[in-house]
């Protein structure tokens, strides 16, 4: 199991607000059943096997330059561990017991 938190920034368009982007990018999240999600404040977390979890950053990477942004940057982070399975309720679990 592999666990994931994906950004993704749209640059060079006017104003400030990403969401009407963000939408799109929750309704791709939610069509696909391959890959676990929760969306948050800063990113979207992910889980799931490796490769279905690059396939799907390729794709949600691509949805703002789809809709005519000329930029996008994304910021991906992965944990993929073999010794043991880990989920993202796991993780935040290890750390709640050492509180």
């Amino acid at each position: 199991m592999t666990t994931a938190d994906i950004t993704v920034l749209p640059i060079g368009r006017a104003g400030a607000s990403v969401s009407d982007l963000l939408v799109v990018i929750a309704r791709h999240l939610e069509a696909q059943e391959k890959v676990r999600f929760e969306m948050h404040a800063m990113g979207t977390s992910l889980e799931g096997e490796a490769g279905e979890i690059f396939a799907l950053a390729a794709e949600i990477h691509a949805l703002p330059l789809q809709a005519g942004v000329p930029r996008v940057y994304t910021v991906l982070k992965v944990d993929q561990r073999t010794d043991k399975e880990q989920t993202l309720e796991s993780k935040v679990e290890s750390v709640r017991k050492h509180l």
